[in-house]
């Protein structure tokens, strides 16, 4: 399943929201992998971050997974700084993630 992201500004006022809706998607769907696409997503701060871990772990509980595609190079960056690259997995676009 392919989500697009639509928030240019991934913050704390976007977090619950996210988590509670990606949380949902795992409850009411049995998908073993969700790919996000993160290309509209121009900022990203902790909180979301921090929302963005957690619902990979409640993927995890569900024997599924959270890929990523699509971050801009900063974001990517930052990702990489915080050893994010290492929890996610991370593909430059929709095609390359269904490629792997």
């Amino acid at each position: 399943m392919l989500l697009n992201l639509q928030i240019k500004d991934a913050n704390m006022g976007h977090a619950d929201e996210f988590k509670t809706q990606l949380t949902n998607l795992f409850d009411t769907h049995n998908k073993k992998r969700l790919i996000l696409n993160l290309a509209e997503v121009e900022y990203i701060d902790s909180s979301f971050l921090g929302a963005l871990v957690a619902t990979l772990k409640y993927a995890i509980s569900f024997k599924s997974d959270i890929i990523l595609v699509g971050l801009r190079k900063d974001i990517l960056n930052l990702f990489s700084l915080i050893r994010l690259d290492k929890v996610f997995k991370i593909y430059s676009d929709f095609d390359d993630a269904l490629a792997k």
